[in-house]
């Protein structure tokens, strides 16, 4: 991808810093991709399992990664990690499917570990400059938009993020007032943990949509929203 192709952050100050999560998966490597282009961006750090063995079950491993970014300030953070599926168990259609362990599987990486990730990270922000907060949740995870049920812990753990990310906001906007935090619905994107489940929907590219989200962000400017790929807002 060159310059021309990516999407640049034009409300971010030049030269800045970002941080992506889950950078070896479909989404976040595809967010990787236009950051690399952009020519504001200054310094690029990828993290996830793979790369450098951050876990987000593990939180002395996320505390770890933040330790070694604090003399630098930071002012894009994206958390492009989540699971749909766990050891082949697909979403219960009824409540009689529900596995306690499954369940809290799904909490543990859809909701916990992201709050780690904004417990660690949020704090290095710059609290002079303008600063995005991005943490990818699922149009599944509204309270309100759920008209089929199903999808049980899936569902749940995305509100519990969704819950997460509006608390979070409003606590840094204390100490952080230029600090925009969201939770994005990517749209049903190619990748593998959609696969399975993308006949019936209209699909993306990881690149479209990483693309189509940090275009989005970069116009957003109310904090703890909870908002699609093209900047729309979904209802809790």
């Amino acid at each position: 991808m060159n310059s021309s192709t990516a999407t640049t952050l034009h409300s971010l100050p030049r030269g800045f810093r970002a941080v992506v999560m889950g950078a070896s998966g479909g989404i976040g490597s595809a967010i990787c991709n236009h950051l690399k282009a952009d020519p504001h961006v200054g310094d690029l750090v990828e993290l996830s399992r793979g790369h450098n063995g951050l876990d987000l079950l593990d939180e002395p491993t996320i505390a770890a990664a933040a330790e070694k970014l604090s003399q630098t300030k930071l002012h894009l953070l994206v958390c492009a990690t989540g699971i749909l599926t766990v050891a082949d168990h697909a979403p219960e259609k009824s409540l009689r499917e529900i596995d306690p362990d499954i369940m809290l599987h799904q909490f543990r990486t859809n909701a916990i570990g992201p709050a780690l990730v904004a417990k660690h990270f949020l704090p290095l922000f710059d609290k002079r400059d303008r600063s995005i907060a991005l943490f990818l949740s699922a149009r599944i995870g509204s309270i309100g938009d759920n008209r089929l049920g199903g999808w049980i812990s899936y569902r749940s753990s995305k509100a519990a993020l969704n819950q997460i990310v509006r608390t979070t906001s409003i606590e840094l906007s204390r100490t952080h007032p230029q600090a925009v935090i969201a939770a994005v619905h990517p749209g049903t994107v190619r990748t593998r943990l959609s696969n399975p489940y993308s006949a019936t929907h209209p699909t993306v590219s990881p690149e479209q949509a990483a693309s189509s989200i940090l275009h989005s962000t970069d116009n957003l400017t109310e904090t703890g929203t909870f908002i699609a790929y093209d900047g729309s807002t979904i209802e809790w």
